[in-house]
């Protein structure tokens, strides 16, 4: 009758499988709870070229903050674009003028309802930081003559947004047809700040915030704003795009404060409109 009262080894067994059971079951849970818990997303996105310092640094603050990642290629927007066209696999398109986001607008390669224009530019004529070169931009200013037998660095004049501003406002300057031999065009922007930066031409037109960006060259002078279309950069969400939701994640991230912070920094304006 004693041993009636202990359990039988066979409860034991049952009792042990069963408890192991529900450990397994708890650690299950708590790895697949662990897993949606860090599960992350990957936004893609196609900027022009000059936007590389400020995104580079929003995008390093946005992974940091939500573990998400970001993959950015830049090139110019004209590139970009046709690259879109193409089928290309991106999430978001920043162009750095209105016209090549128009165009991917116009073939319905974006999500209309998410265009909207970022940010504002200034373009400045530039030189390598100990050039001793001094112009006042205005009418008919001596640009050809400061430039004697070198070229100047510009962004391509018939595609890339910063080349076509450029031209514009040499155009409405009256120096075009004086300069325009003496034009040495770069692929981007970037390739055009890297030639002066480099010493490999006296004199460029780029953006503001790419002189920002480059210790090695300084700002000659700034062009009047009405010598040359407004410069905008609009952003939209491509309609293609399988990461919808962690694109406009990601964009939402770029109008808060923070993320308006690292463009405000690198010269660039602020729009959201």
């Amino acid at each position: 009758m004693l041993a009636a009262s202990f359990p039988s080894r066979l409860s034991l067994r049952v009792a042990f499988a069963g408890l192991m059971a529900g450990l397994m079951l708890v650690s299950t849970l708590a790895v697949e709870a662990q897993a949606q818990k860090t599960e992350t997303s990957t936004v893609t996105i196609f900027a022009a070229a000059s936007l590389k310092n400020a995104l580079d640094s929003a995008a390093k603050a946005y992974e940091k903050s939500t573990g998400n990642k970001v993959v950015i290629s830049y090139a110019g927007s004209s590139a970009l674009a046709k690259q879109i066209e193409q089928g290309a696999p991106a999430d978001v398109f920043i162009s750095a003028d209105l016209d090549w986001m128009d165009y991917v607008q116009k073939k319905k390669l974006i999500k209309d309802d998410t265009r909207f224009n970022l940010l504002g530019n200034r373009l400045v004529l530039i030189a390598p930081k100990d050039s001793a070169v001094e112009l006042k931009i205005g009418k008919d200013f001596p640009l050809a003559a400061a430039l004697g037998d070198n070229h100047i660095a510009m962004a391509n004049v018939k595609s890339v947004p910063a080349g076509k501003y450029g031209s514009a406002a040499l155009e409405k300057l009256g120096v075009w047809a004086a300069v325009q031999p003496k034009v040495a065009q770069a692929d981007n922007v970037r390739a055009a700040l890297a030639l002066v930066a480099q010493g490999e031409a006296p004199l460029g037109i780029v953006y503001e915030s790419d002189a920002a960006a480059e210790p090695k060259v300084k700002i000659v002078d700034v062009f009047p704003e009405d010598s040359h279309p407004p410069i905008i950069y609009p952003i939209a969400i491509l309609a293609d795009t399988k990461n919808g939701d962690a694109a406009k994640a990601f964009i939402d991230d770029l109008k808060t404060p923070e993320g308006q912070a690292f463009f405000t920094k690198e010269g660039f304006t602020v729009l959201l409109k």
